[in-house]
């Protein structure tokens, strides 16, 4: 059973179907990636009298979410799994791996690792053929961007392009700064959450002119939210989206980016 979305993901990843008792309570929400099959599972939350009542084998809680409720489930002889913080496809295979020792599924595990690492290897492979390295910057639904450390940096690196927030001196999650925004130049925005996400008083990224002369640009590419809620095994499949674009932008501008 997993307790949150990015559980959800590895849950999914490494389980047989017949086994997973519930997902998060995000799980039937635009944001999650799950199938329609789980969309009508249990929910959990990180709480543990609803997850004493679902009785689990195993309960996966996302990075730093495990605390007080994990102690209480292992006193009552509750199994429990916490994820490390990731922000790279390396602390993707740590995951991976760890959780796959814990379900006693290693060789799941060993798979999955290895589809990943061939699938960046493709990558790898069609941005030397691609030749042009496009300058990508990410928007998020509240104006804030991702730089350097991130794993939306690791997926637009592994795609192949140039990450512009990060060469703008943008490290980890950089916050709203419509001044940065005026100065970014990119060839392909990159969104997220902004159509499939959660609509409230932060999503200042769809009203202020600042952002929408970013959003509004032609080359702008929207990455479904499920697959990057958090450096997970879905990752791979936003890296895949952005290096579409790249190669859709290449054939339609070529040479060098911005």
């Amino acid at each position: 059973m997993s307790a949150s979305l990015c559980g959800d993901a590895y849950v999914l990843a490494l389980v047989p179907r017949e086994a997973i008792t519930a997902l998060s309570w995000q799980a039937d929400q635009p944001v999650s990636a799950a199938p329609d099959w789980a969309r009508h599972l249990p929910r959990a939350w990180p709480d543990a009298e609803r997850l004493l009542v679902l009785d689990p084998g195993l309960t996966v809680f996302g990075a730093g979410e495990g605390g007080r409720t994990a102690s209480l489930l292992q006193r009552t002889g509750r199994l429990s799994f916490e994820l490390a913080w990731a922000e790279d496809f390396a602390g993707v295979r740590i995951n991976l791996e760890r959780l796959g020792e814990a379900l006693g599924q290693p060789n799941a595990a060993a798979e999955q690792i290895a589809d990943l690492d061939r699938r960046l290897t493709a990558l790898d492979a069609r941005a030397q053929a691609r030749g042009a390295v496009p300058g990508v910057v990410y928007l998020s639904a509240s104006g804030g961007s991702a730089g350097a450390g991130t794993y939306v940096d690791a997926a637009i690196r592994a795609a192949g392009a140039r990450n512009v927030a990060a060469a703008n001196g943008v490290t980890g999650w950089g916050r709203a700064d419509p001044e940065l925004a005026l100065t970014l130049e990119a060839d392909i925005v990159l969104t997220s959450y902004v159509e499939d996400g959660y609509a409230g008083l932060l999503s200042r990224a769809t009203r202020h002119a600042a952002y929408r002369r970013l959003l509004d640009q032609a080359d702008r590419v929207d990455i479904a939210s499920g697959d990057w809620p958090c450096a997970g095994p879905r990752l791979i499949h936003a890296a895949e989206a952005i290096a579409d674009a790249l190669d859709a932008w290449a054939a339609a501008h070529g040479g060098e980016g911005a």
